[in-house]
């Protein structure tokens, strides 16, 4: 599923324009990147949560020439399944490739 795509589930279960629907998904995912850059914390009961690791430094390898090389410490975003989701997705009701009942996540 694309952000498009996400913006035209939007526009059919709201019954919104395009342009309401995409200015609603922007400012969803904008809040979650802006709590990220923040090192918050965003928990989507029944869903998941994003956080922020530290991945510490580390000495790599130069797969070219072989040489070590120092990789420096990082930030990387991280998302954590809830339960439900989890259980949802390995319930086995849906086989694979089709798409899950939008009512049957939590709060939908």
């Amino acid at each position: 599923m694309t952000k498009a795509d996400l913006v035209e589930e939007v526009v059919g279960v709201c019954n919104l324009s395009k342009k309401d629907a995409e200015v609603i998904v922007n400012t969803v995912f904008s809040s979650i990147t802006e709590a990220l850059e923040k090192d918050d914390k965003i928990e989507l009961r029944g869903f998941g949560s994003f956080r922020v690791r530290k991945r510490r430094s580390r000495q790599g390898r130069n797969p070219k020439t072989g040489d070590q090389v120092e990789v420096p410490e990082k930030r990387i975003p991280y998302f954590k399944p809830g339960k439900e989701l989890k259980d949802l997705i390995n319930s086995g009701e849906n086989s694979p490739g089709t798409e899950p009942d939008p009512g049957a996540l939590p709060g939908a």
